[in-house]
Protein backbone atom coordinates (compact mmCIF):
# COMPACT_ATOMS: atom_id res chain seq x y z
CA UNK A 1 0.00 0.00 0.00
CA UNK A 2 1.58 3.31 -1.07
CA UNK A 3 1.71 5.81 1.94
CA UNK A 4 0.97 9.25 1.29
CA UNK A 5 3.98 11.79 2.59
CA UNK A 6 1.75 13.23 6.08
CA UNK A 7 1.10 9.72 7.49
CA UNK A 8 4.54 8.27 6.69
CA UNK A 9 5.87 11.05 8.61
CA UNK A 10 3.33 10.32 11.37
CA UNK A 11 4.30 6.55 11.15
CA UNK A 12 8.14 7.04 11.68
CA UNK A 13 7.21 9.60 13.97
CA UNK A 14 4.91 7.10 15.94
CA UNK A 15 7.87 4.86 17.03
CA UNK A 16 9.11 8.08 18.62
CA UNK A 17 6.96 11.04 19.21
CA UNK A 18 4.66 9.40 21.83
CA UNK A 19 2.07 11.87 24.42
CA UNK A 20 -1.11 13.94 24.83
CA UNK A 21 -1.67 17.77 24.81
CA UNK A 22 -5.59 18.62 24.19
CA UNK A 23 -5.37 19.97 28.32
CA UNK A 24 -2.44 22.27 26.90
CA UNK A 25 -4.04 23.82 23.80
CA UNK A 26 -8.08 23.89 24.53
CA UNK A 27 -9.13 21.67 27.82
CA UNK A 28 -10.29 23.76 30.75
CA UNK A 29 -8.55 21.83 33.78
CA UNK A 30 -10.49 21.37 36.89
CA UNK A 31 -9.75 23.75 40.18
CA UNK A 32 -8.17 20.07 42.00
CA UNK A 33 -4.89 20.18 41.46
CA UNK A 34 -2.61 16.34 41.15
CA UNK A 35 -0.43 15.89 44.49
CA UNK A 36 3.21 16.59 42.99
CA UNK A 37 6.48 14.73 44.15
CA UNK A 38 10.23 13.37 43.09
CA UNK A 39 11.12 10.18 42.87
CA UNK A 40 14.69 8.70 42.20
CA UNK A 41 15.08 6.26 39.01
CA UNK A 42 17.57 3.22 39.01
CA UNK A 43 20.45 5.70 37.55
CA UNK A 44 19.72 8.68 40.08
CA UNK A 45 18.21 11.02 38.10
CA UNK A 46 15.13 12.92 39.47
CA UNK A 47 12.06 12.51 38.04
CA UNK A 48 8.84 14.80 38.53
CA UNK A 49 6.00 12.87 39.65
CA UNK A 50 1.85 13.29 40.23
CA UNK A 51 -1.09 11.23 41.18
CA UNK A 52 -4.35 12.25 41.52
CA UNK A 53 -8.02 10.75 42.56
CA UNK A 54 -8.29 7.23 43.93
CA UNK A 55 -9.19 3.79 42.95
CA UNK A 56 -8.01 0.50 41.00
CA UNK A 57 -6.79 -0.33 38.73
CA UNK A 58 -4.32 2.75 38.80
CA UNK A 59 -3.69 4.32 35.18
CA UNK A 60 0.01 5.94 34.30
CA UNK A 61 0.10 7.91 31.53
CA UNK A 62 3.45 8.29 29.77
CA UNK A 63 4.35 10.94 27.15
CA UNK A 64 6.03 10.45 24.23
CA UNK A 65 9.14 11.37 22.64
CA UNK A 66 10.55 15.07 23.44
CA UNK A 67 7.42 15.85 25.23
CA UNK A 68 5.67 15.90 28.65
CA UNK A 69 3.09 15.36 31.40
CA UNK A 70 1.21 17.96 30.42
CA UNK A 71 -0.18 16.65 27.38
CA UNK A 72 -2.09 14.05 29.26
CA UNK A 73 -4.35 17.21 31.21
CA UNK A 74 -7.72 16.22 29.55
CA UNK A 75 -6.64 13.03 30.64
CA UNK A 76 -5.72 13.41 34.22
CA UNK A 77 -9.23 15.19 34.47
CA UNK A 78 -11.13 12.90 32.95
CA UNK A 79 -10.47 9.32 34.54
CA UNK A 80 -8.71 10.84 37.68
CA UNK A 81 -12.60 10.56 38.86
CA UNK A 82 -12.79 7.44 39.30
CA UNK A 83 -9.25 5.92 39.07
CA UNK A 84 -5.82 7.03 40.66
CA UNK A 85 -4.01 8.63 37.86
CA UNK A 86 -0.20 9.02 37.56
CA UNK A 87 2.10 10.88 35.65
CA UNK A 88 5.47 11.36 35.18
CA UNK A 89 7.77 13.43 33.24
CA UNK A 90 10.52 10.87 32.03
CA UNK A 91 14.13 11.55 32.43
CA UNK A 92 15.70 14.52 30.37
CA UNK A 93 11.97 16.16 29.71
CA UNK A 94 9.89 18.38 30.93
CA UNK A 95 10.17 18.77 34.89
CA UNK A 96 12.43 15.94 35.27
CA UNK A 97 16.35 15.94 35.58
CA UNK A 98 18.91 13.08 33.89
CA UNK A 99 21.90 11.69 34.94
CA UNK A 100 22.03 9.40 31.29
CA UNK A 101 23.94 9.70 28.49
CA UNK A 102 22.12 7.10 26.78
CA UNK A 103 18.21 7.70 26.60
CA UNK A 104 16.74 3.76 26.21
CA UNK A 105 13.98 2.72 26.15
CA UNK A 106 14.65 0.36 29.49
CA UNK A 107 16.06 3.04 30.83
CA UNK A 108 12.65 5.24 30.34
CA UNK A 109 11.13 1.71 31.31
CA UNK A 110 12.68 2.42 34.53
CA UNK A 111 11.53 5.44 35.48
CA UNK A 112 8.00 4.50 35.05
CA UNK A 113 8.69 1.61 37.75
CA UNK A 114 10.43 3.72 40.10
CA UNK A 115 7.30 6.20 39.95
CA UNK A 116 5.00 3.18 40.13
CA UNK A 117 6.90 1.53 43.08
CA UNK A 118 7.50 4.52 45.13
CA UNK A 119 3.74 4.92 44.98
CA UNK A 120 2.93 1.28 45.99
CA UNK A 121 0.21 0.89 43.16
CA UNK A 122 -1.49 -2.23 43.16
CA UNK A 123 -3.33 -3.08 39.72
CA UNK A 124 -1.48 -0.91 37.24
CA UNK A 125 -2.25 -0.09 32.86
CA UNK A 126 -0.01 1.34 31.20
CA UNK A 127 -0.54 3.99 29.03
CA UNK A 128 1.96 5.38 26.29
CA UNK A 129 1.61 7.29 23.57
CA UNK A 130 4.02 6.71 20.20
CA UNK A 131 7.74 6.38 22.16
CA UNK A 132 5.60 5.88 25.26
CA UNK A 133 4.27 2.21 23.71
CA UNK A 134 7.74 0.75 24.14
CA UNK A 135 8.51 2.73 27.63
CA UNK A 136 5.05 1.11 28.62
CA UNK A 137 6.36 -2.18 27.65
CA UNK A 138 9.52 -2.09 29.31
CA UNK A 139 8.33 -0.54 32.90
CA UNK A 140 5.83 -3.64 32.36
CA UNK A 141 8.80 -6.20 32.41
CA UNK A 142 9.81 -4.26 35.64
CA UNK A 143 6.75 -3.93 37.13
CA UNK A 144 5.53 -7.53 37.06
CA UNK A 145 2.10 -9.09 37.58
CA UNK A 146 0.85 -5.42 39.02
CA UNK A 147 0.49 -4.68 35.15
CA UNK A 148 -2.97 -6.23 34.23
CA UNK A 149 -3.04 -4.01 30.77
CA UNK A 150 -0.86 -1.73 28.32
CA UNK A 151 -2.59 0.61 26.22
CA UNK A 152 -0.27 2.07 23.43
CA UNK A 153 -1.41 5.37 21.22
CA UNK A 154 -0.72 5.49 17.66
CA UNK A 155 2.21 3.00 18.27
CA UNK A 156 2.43 -0.39 17.09
CA UNK A 157 0.21 -1.38 14.58
CA UNK A 158 0.47 1.46 12.62
CA UNK A 159 1.64 1.14 8.31
CA UNK A 160 5.24 2.14 8.65
CA UNK A 161 8.04 0.72 7.42
CA UNK A 162 10.88 0.25 9.79
CA UNK A 163 14.02 1.30 9.79
CA UNK A 164 16.00 -2.21 9.84
CA UNK A 165 19.80 -1.36 9.96
CA UNK A 166 21.93 0.94 11.25
CA UNK A 167 22.78 2.69 8.14
CA UNK A 168 18.63 3.62 7.58
CA UNK A 169 18.43 4.79 11.47
CA UNK A 170 20.99 7.23 10.53
CA UNK A 171 19.79 8.61 7.25
CA UNK A 172 16.61 9.32 9.37
CA UNK A 173 17.85 11.21 12.23
CA UNK A 174 20.77 13.42 10.27
CA UNK A 175 18.21 15.89 9.65
CA UNK A 176 17.70 16.34 13.62
CA UNK A 177 21.33 15.84 14.19
CA UNK A 178 21.77 18.65 11.94
CA UNK A 179 18.64 21.25 12.46
CA UNK A 180 16.91 19.20 15.31
CA UNK A 181 13.89 22.24 16.01
CA UNK A 182 13.57 22.41 12.77
CA UNK A 183 13.32 18.73 12.03
CA UNK A 184 11.36 18.34 14.84
CA UNK A 185 8.59 21.42 13.71
CA UNK A 186 8.32 19.88 10.23
CA UNK A 187 8.09 16.58 11.04
CA UNK A 188 5.04 17.03 13.61
CA UNK A 189 2.73 19.75 11.58
CA UNK A 190 2.85 16.62 8.80
CA UNK A 191 1.06 14.77 11.45
CA UNK A 192 -2.03 16.13 11.36
CA UNK A 193 -4.79 15.99 8.77
CA UNK A 194 -5.56 18.95 6.76
CA UNK A 195 -8.78 19.70 8.72
CA UNK A 196 -7.15 20.15 12.18
CA UNK A 197 -7.39 23.57 14.00
CA UNK A 198 -4.46 25.50 12.90
CA UNK A 199 -4.47 26.62 16.57
CA UNK A 200 -3.96 23.32 17.83
CA UNK A 201 -1.42 21.95 15.65
CA UNK A 202 0.85 25.49 16.51
CA UNK A 203 0.44 24.69 20.23
CA UNK A 204 1.13 21.25 19.91
CA UNK A 205 4.27 21.65 17.41
CA UNK A 206 5.50 24.66 20.01
CA UNK A 207 6.11 22.05 22.81
CA UNK A 208 8.56 20.50 20.61
CA UNK A 209 10.49 23.20 19.76
CA UNK A 210 11.73 23.94 23.64
CA UNK A 211 13.24 20.04 23.86
CA UNK A 212 16.80 19.30 24.51
CA UNK A 213 18.42 18.20 20.68
CA UNK A 214 20.62 15.73 22.82
CA UNK A 215 17.57 13.80 24.77
CA UNK A 216 15.84 14.08 21.23
CA UNK A 217 18.78 12.40 18.87
CA UNK A 218 19.68 9.72 21.30
CA UNK A 219 16.31 8.61 22.20
CA UNK A 220 15.18 8.76 18.79
CA UNK A 221 17.97 6.28 18.18
CA UNK A 222 17.55 3.95 21.06
CA UNK A 223 14.09 4.10 19.73
CA UNK A 224 14.78 2.55 16.49
CA UNK A 225 16.94 0.24 18.02
CA UNK A 226 14.26 -0.98 20.33
CA UNK A 227 12.07 -1.78 17.56
CA UNK A 228 14.43 -3.68 15.74
CA UNK A 229 15.62 -5.72 18.50
CA UNK A 230 12.81 -5.72 21.06
CA UNK A 231 9.96 -5.32 19.50
CA UNK A 232 9.19 -8.50 18.16
CA UNK A 233 9.45 -11.10 21.00
CA UNK A 234 8.04 -8.07 23.44
CA UNK A 235 4.52 -7.58 21.63
CA UNK A 236 4.15 -11.15 21.39
CA UNK A 237 5.29 -11.61 25.00
CA UNK A 238 2.26 -8.72 26.25
CA UNK A 239 0.22 -10.04 23.43
CA UNK A 240 -2.86 -10.81 25.94
CA UNK A 241 -2.81 -7.63 27.65
CA UNK A 242 -1.98 -5.12 24.60
CA UNK A 243 -4.18 -2.82 23.30
CA UNK A 244 -3.95 0.38 20.89
CA UNK A 245 -6.09 3.47 20.43
CA UNK A 246 -4.67 4.22 16.50
CA UNK A 247 -5.51 6.82 14.41
CA UNK A 248 -7.56 6.81 11.21
CA UNK A 249 -6.97 9.89 9.25
CA UNK A 250 -8.98 8.76 6.52
CA UNK A 251 -11.72 7.16 8.58
CA UNK A 252 -11.76 4.42 6.63
CA UNK A 253 -8.73 2.57 7.58
CA UNK A 254 -9.62 -0.79 9.25
CA UNK A 255 -8.16 -1.92 12.92
CA UNK A 256 -4.98 -4.45 11.81
CA UNK A 257 -6.09 -6.77 14.94
CA UNK A 258 -8.97 -6.99 17.25
CA UNK A 259 -6.96 -5.30 20.00
CA UNK A 260 -6.61 -2.56 18.05
CA UNK A 261 -9.64 0.58 18.22
CA UNK A 262 -9.55 3.37 15.67
CA UNK A 263 -10.21 6.68 16.00
CA UNK A 264 -11.16 8.41 12.98
CA UNK A 265 -10.42 11.70 11.28
CA UNK A 266 -7.54 12.34 13.35
CA UNK A 267 -3.82 12.40 13.47
CA UNK A 268 -1.05 10.91 15.16
CA UNK A 269 -1.48 13.18 18.15
CA UNK A 270 -5.42 11.29 18.77
CA UNK A 271 -5.91 12.41 22.52
CA UNK A 272 -4.97 15.96 22.80
CA UNK A 273 -7.22 16.67 19.12
CA UNK A 274 -10.05 14.24 20.04
CA UNK A 275 -9.71 13.51 23.73
CA UNK A 276 -13.41 13.06 24.00
CA UNK A 277 -13.58 10.15 21.56
CA UNK A 278 -9.90 9.11 22.70
CA UNK A 279 -11.42 8.70 26.44
CA UNK A 280 -14.60 7.18 25.85
CA UNK A 281 -12.31 4.36 23.53
CA UNK A 282 -9.60 4.55 26.49
CA UNK A 283 -12.39 3.96 29.10
CA UNK A 284 -14.05 0.61 27.55
CA UNK A 285 -10.20 -0.82 26.94
CA UNK A 286 -9.92 -0.29 30.91
CA UNK A 287 -12.82 -1.99 31.54
CA UNK A 288 -12.36 -4.54 29.46
CA UNK A 289 -9.03 -5.07 31.00
CA UNK A 290 -10.18 -5.28 34.59
CA UNK A 291 -13.12 -7.57 34.20
CA UNK A 292 -10.41 -9.89 32.34
CA UNK A 293 -8.19 -9.81 35.55
CA UNK A 294 -11.27 -10.55 37.72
Amino acid sequence: MKIECPRKWVAWLAIFVWVGLAGCVSATSTTEQPTVATARSADGSPLAYGTRGQGEPVIVFIHCWTCNHTFWDAQIDYFSKRHQVIWLDLAGHGESGSHRQRYTMQAFGQDVAAVVNRIGSGKVILVGHSMGGPVAVEAAKQLGDRVIGIVGVDTFYTPFEYPASQEAIKAFVKPFETDFHGASDKMVRSMFTPQADPAVVKAIASKFSVADPKVGVSAMYELFDWNVHQAPTDLQHFSDILYNINAAPAGTEPPPNPHVVMVPGVGHFVAQVKPEAFNQALESLVTKLNRKDN
